[in-house]
Formats: C-alpha cells, structure tokens, sequence
C-alpha cells in the first residue's frame, strides 16, 4: 500500500468534504499592479505577466505597483474572461485588469498548490466574453481531502510537472543552440567568395486571401495563418474550400504580427499537395530554378530574417510589405554546401520541433502521463452526512 493509500484509510475512509473554490481562495484585483508602459525591454527585471498562452509579455523597469510573489508566498494568476491560469512564485506586473490573483484563505485548510491541481482538473470553457469568477468558476464544487492528503498528492503530481517543466528546459536550450548554428551556418556577409541575389530574382511570391467565413470544423483543408505557423502546426482551422491552394515545397512566411511578437518572417514548408491552403497576411514564396538555390536551405535562411525583423518598431502591428520581403538579399553558394548546412540544421529541427520523435513528443507524453494521475489521485467521493 502507498504512503497516500495509507493516509487515506488512516484520515478519510468514508469520503472527503466537497467545498467551493470562494470557500477557500480568496482574490485580489489587479488595478494597482497595471504596467504603465508597454516599452518592455529584455534587459529590464520586472515581468510582466498575462494569464493567458503568453504568460510574460516583456520586462519593464518600472519600481513600483510590484505584486509580490515568491517560493514561500506564490499566488495563482487567474484570466478572468477566459479563466486560464498560472501559477506564479516571483514578483510581476500585469498587463490587464481582466485578471484576479488567488491565495489560499488559510493554508492549514487548504494548500494552495493542491487548489491549483485542482483548478486543472475543472473541465469547463466559458461560452460568452464575460467575467467568470464571481459569478460562475469560484462556485464550483471541489474535494478538500485532510492536509497531509493534500500534500502527499501535490508532491506526487509535482514530481510529474519537475520532470516536464526540466524537458522544457532542456528544449528552451537546444533551440538557443539551434538559432546559434542556424546564425553561424547562414551568415555569409564576411565570405568574399559568396554571391548576392534579391529575393524576387530567385523566387515567385503570391499572397493569400481570407478564409474567416468559411471555417469548418470537419474542413478537408488546413487554413495556414499566422497562429498554425507560429505554434508550429499545433492551433489548427480547417476549411472545405481551397482559395489559394498551396504544394509541396512553397516556402510561407508571416506578413503581419504584433509588436515584438514571435511569428514576423516566421517560415513554414508546405509537405504535402492539396492538404493546406493560404490565408491573408501569409506569403508564398516558390523556387524559380533549383540550380541555383535550394528551396530548403531558402527556408532556412528566411525564417525570421533579420532583414525582415528590422522592420518592426515595436510600437505598432508590423505589416509585411511584397516589395520588402522580396528585396531581402539572398547568398547564393554552393548547391552541395547548401545541403550540407541543411543537413546539419534538418537534425536541430527534428529535436526542437519534431512532434513524434523529438523533445516535444517526449514533453507531450510527460503531460499525458500527468495528467492522466492527476485524475486519478484526484477523484474523490463525498463524504455523506
């Protein structure tokens, strides 16, 4: 019998209490944790966090309006629209008062990391853009086993999160190490010997139109938008019909993005005729004549450009223009070197991205495996009076 079986027999045999969330979280607003400037800076100390997909939007150097959080006080950031959540142990600011942050009202009650356990087992979205808290997700209705329940599940659990959150680690490095070679291998402005040519002269360009009204969910095509190409296939519409139909081996890339976001110039490889199809503010680039260049090493060397970042101030959506993406000077080596190098950067691809073979199918199998004992360990009965 394990350490758990054993508290559980010895503390609640017949069942646990079931209590609402407001019974035992309290909440603070966030009004006076608000950034006052979006101008973050990565060399800034202060994060400032979103409850949602994000988390940290930037750092800023404001001293001021700090929520304080830390290993022996954290606090679950909770999006009250969406009711997304994280769990946060280090000081922040916050981007929006669309947030509430949740500690426990007494800790000898109800530990807080087993709040947040739980909190991921509720399986509910709301259906409207309104504010869920209050009205709607602090009533529902969960498990409070005994403390020394509670603690014994969260260090089960938490050994399940270390090893993913030490996997996303590992990943977060090896693509730093990827983006190095990737620079090392492609920068070619210091070789005399390498050839210049624009864009436009190498490759075709054609632009894509909107698909917003024709989503389906049963759709035979992948609508290929920014959100697809910058979670690397993971955020998926679909549509049953192919505006601007793509093949095998066009190169898209992002036209438009926030500011200081992460999917400007961000490259896709089309792998597969009449399975995808291009929507607006995404570029398709073809090949002219593959003697010259690659279209894989193209690839390569287009994603995330710096000749196409350079435009984004910042400040305002950068938008994309043909003229620009198709003046960005392109090196022109070697067929045989340019395989080379695309050799090498095909293996740090594969373990940076790879969702069946690499780290990220190792991390996907780790939250399955959490997951999967999350429901388990958390699945009680209510005691009866």
């Amino acid at each position: 019998m394990s350490k758990l079986d054993e508290l559980i027999a010895e503390l609640c045999p017949d069942g646990v209490e079931f209590v609402e969330l407001n019974e035992v979280l309290d909440y603070e607003q966030p009004t006076k944790y608000i950034v006052k400037s979006t101008n973050y800076d990565d060399s800034y100390t202060i994060p400032v966090l979103t409850a949602g997909q994000s988390f940290v939007l930037g750092y800023t150097n404001e001293d001021f309006g700090i929520y304080k959080a830390s290993p022996d006080s954290p606090v679950i950031i909770f999006d009250d629209f969406t009711t997304s959540f994280h769990w946060v142990d280090f000081n922040f600011k916050v981007k929006s008062s669309a947030m509430k942050m949740l500690r426990s009202k007494d800790n000898e009650i109800a530990n807080l990391r087993f709040l947040f356990h739980l909190m991921k087992n509720i399986n509910y979205i709301p259906v409207d853009h309104s504010r869920q808290w209050i009205g709607k997700y602090s009533k529902f209705r969960i498990p409070l086993p005994p403390l020394a329940v509670q603690q014994e599940i969260v260090r089960i659990l938490d050994n399940f999160t270390e090893l993913t959150a030490e996997l996303t680690a590992e990943l977060t490095a090896r693509r730093k190490q990827y983006e190095y070679y990737r620079d090392l291998l492609l920068t070619m402005e210091d070789k005399p010997e390498t050839k210049w040519m624009k864009l436009g002269e190498i490759a075709d360009f054609r632009n894509g139109k909107g698909h917003e009204k024709a989503i389906a969910e049963d759709g035979k095509f992948i609508v290929v938008n920014s959100k697809f190409i910058s979670t690397n296939g993971q955020v998926v519409k679909f549509t049953n019909q192919q505006i601007s139909p793509l093949y095998i081996e066009d190169i898209l890339i992002v036209m438009s993005d926030l500011p200081n976001g992460k999917a400007l110039a961000k490259c896709f490889l089309v792998d597969e005729n009449n399975r995808y199809t291009l929507n607006q503010r995404i570029g398709a680039l073809r090949v002219k004549n593959k003697n010259i260049i690659d279209t894989k090493f193209l690839y390569y060397f287009l994603n995330r450009n710096r000749q196409l970042l350079k435009y984004d101030n910042g400040v305002d959506q950068t938008n994309l223009k043909k003229n620009e993406i198709l003046s960005v000077n392109i090196p022109i080596i070697p067929l045989k070197e340019q395989k080379r190098i695309v050799a090498i950067l095909d293996r740090f691809d594969a373990l940076c991205n790879d969702l069946t073979t690499g780290l990220p199918a190792e991390i996907e199998a780790r939250q399955k495996q959490y997951e999967y004992y999350r429901d388990k360990l958390l699945s009680f009965k209510e005691v009866t009076a």
